[in-house]
């Protein structure tokens, strides 16, 4: 396997990938400041933090990731709809993983919760990008 393929500026993953780190830090310290400093809940962390990254996602996944021709008519509640699945099946799924894991580890639920947001928000970039790249800004037609 050619990894360097993989890590040219040109290539659509590269590209989803620096501008996910971009998105990535703003969700996570909006995430961890509501969780940690403001105490909301999870769920309200995560939302709000993912939310916050998002609009600015589809703009610069649409002009610069994938160079993407979609109208914004047909392309904008796709990623939305995108954006929703991705997020409760990732932070849903790692919350449950967290808790059944944390059944062999005494973990207090603070480290519980935070691990639970780094391995959602892996999920979700990876779930996010392929929903993103073959049905939000796909330009090709199908039947």
């Amino acid at each position: 396997m050619n990894i360097g393929k993989y890590l040219r500026p040109t290539n659509t993953l590269f590209r989803f990938l620096m501008v996910g780190i971009i998105n990535t830090c703003v969700g996570l310290f909006i995430t961890f400041l509501l969780l940690n400093i403001v105490n909301l809940s999870y769920w309200s962390s995560t939302f709000a933090g993912n939310t916050a990254g998002a609009f600015t996602s589809y703009w610069l996944n649409r002009s610069y990731t994938f160079n993407s021709r979609v109208s914004v008519q047909r392309g904008m509640p796709r990623f939305f709809t995108i954006i929703f699945v991705c997020y409760f099946g990732s932070y849903f799924f790692s919350e449950k993983l967290l808790v059944w894991v944390n059944q062999f580890h005494l973990l207090n639920t603070t480290v519980e919760q935070n691990v639970a947001v780094l391995v959602g928000s892996v999920l979700y970039t990876i779930s996010n990008y392929i929903g993103q790249k073959y049905f939000v800004f796909n330009t090709v037609k199908t039947a």
